[in-house]
């Protein structure tokens, strides 16, 4: 498989390439050549499959023989060391729980996916690479536990100071070894603004820098694997399967519309935003027009310019996406209703983000009956701890992940600008 540029589609590289330089010379995404097609029958008979075996198929097209097959089983096979639950929670909605790794974010998948993929394109080669990345709350976390004491990996992750929780700063500060936090003062495009910056500067060729957003493909792909394990454990109730995506950066939705591409059977996609509507609005009008970020509850969402909307719309095209695609965003009054609203009446307890997918689901079943709904709960919600107890007075216990954060001492490092950032990477 080769993947060309989105810039200028002459502009191609190998997935080893593309994964560890993250993005291409020109500055644009990678996209696959060609999307692979799943049989028919792999799809009818897709129950009788492990998750593991269903990640493999999804996954080595992608790849090829870039990395034998053994050793992309273990990868996955370690990717997923974890459960996907999928939770009812109304009358054919149900949650799709993909918080229940290392650091209780869906981030977990493509982080793992990616580290292991990079610790073994680099297990021969004597350079060492710096991974950037911007967070605007999970990334962050799930990069730094993923790329934790990966020999010949530094890591440097942006977040915006004041703008993620508590247990989120904590999961990225205070791990040390290869890890460095930068607080930024500023919002999370600022962040992103930066790492952007840092990969145009020639001065910083020699770091060798990548990017784990979900702009690089290896974490970007991998995403694909628990939209085939919901199909999976819904497919035998015959009705159409419909998935709302809590969407900042969109890359996990984008990641599902592959999968649809390839030939998963999923008949509608949903991407809930909050405050920052970009995407909504363009639904509307078909113009892409970034308005400066706003902060909200939800706040890995907080994303104005989403980078991988681009790859959206190089699947389906501007003409065609509405087919595939809805967009709605919701307020944080809307989505602390719903928080009170699903625990009250169904026992179950959203994180901010799965609570504005939630609303973006049941939006679209009101005109849409017929339906099995999914929305994905992203996060767990204990990393909201702060304003799930300040509004409702919910206390939730600390899972075990968490207790041990909670006595250690955040090591962080506070940049004003671009310039901060040069010097940061200049000594590490």
């Amino acid at each position: 498989m080769k993947y060309y540029s989105l810039n200028n589609h002459n502009s191609k590289a190998s997935f080893k390439e593309a994964a560890v330089t993250g993005i291409a010379p020109d500055k644009g995404l990678y996209f696959p050549e060609t999307i692979p097609q799943l049989e028919s029958g792999f799809i009818n008979n897709i129950e009788d499959y492990s998750n593991t075996e269903i990640a493999v198929k999804a996954i080595t097209p992608f790849i090829g023989d870039e990395i034998p097959p053994d050793k992309l089983r273990e990868i996955v096979e370690e990717t997923l060391a974890f459960s996907f639950p999928l939770v009812q929670v109304d009358e054919d909605v149900y949650a799709l729980e993909l918080f229940h790794g290392p650091t209780l974010a869906f981030k977990d998948v493509g982080a793992r996916f990616m580290s292991r993929c990079l610790r073994y394109f680099l297990q021969d080669d004597k350079k060492e690479v710096t991974v950037l990345v911007a967070t605007s709350g999970d990334t962050g976390g799930a990069v730094a536990s993923g790329f934790l004491g990966v020999e010949g990996i530094k890591v440097v992750i942006l977040y915006p100071s004041g703008k993620v929780s508590d247990v989120q700063e904590r999961q990225l500060t205070t791990l040390g070894q290869n890890i460095t936090a930068l607080e930024v003062s500023g919002t999370f495009d600022d962040c992103q603004d930066m790492v952007k910056q840092a990969f145009l500067d020639d001065e910083l060729k020699g770091l060798n820098l990548t990017s784990a957003n979900s702009i690089n493909i290896a974490r970007w792909l991998p995403q694909m694997f628990y939209y085939f394990f919901a199909y999976k454990e819904l497919r035998k109730n015959g009705r159409p399967l419909v998935v709302s995506v809590p969407s900042g950066n969109f890359g996990n939705i984008c990641a599902g519309m592959m999968a649809k591409k390839m030939g998963l059977p999923i008949m509608h996609f949903i991407a809930a935003t909050n405050a920052n509507d970009t995407v909504p609005r363009y639904m509307e009008s078909r113009r892409y027009v970034p308005m400066p970020a706003v902060e909200t509850l939800s706040n890995a969402m907080d994303v104005s310019n989403p980078s991988n909307f681009v790859r959206i719309l190089e699947l389906f095209g501007p003409e065609s996406l509405s087919q595939e695609l809805s967009s709605y965003s919701f307020t944080d009054e809307e989505t602390l209703k719903t928080i009170a609203q699903l625990h009250k009446n169904h026992h179950y307890l959203p994180d901010p983000h799965g609570a504005v997918g939630y609303l973006g689901l049941k939006k679209f079943m009101k005109t849409n009956p017929g339906v099995t709904g999914v929305f994905l709960e992203t996060a767990h919600p204990v990393k909201f701890g702060e304003s799930i107890t300040g509004n409702f007075g919910i206390k939730i216990a600390l899972p075990g992940q968490i207790k041990t954060l909670m006595y250690l001492e955040k090591k962080k490092i506070q940049i004003e600008n671009y310039e901060g950032l040069k010097k940061v990477l200049a000594k590490i």
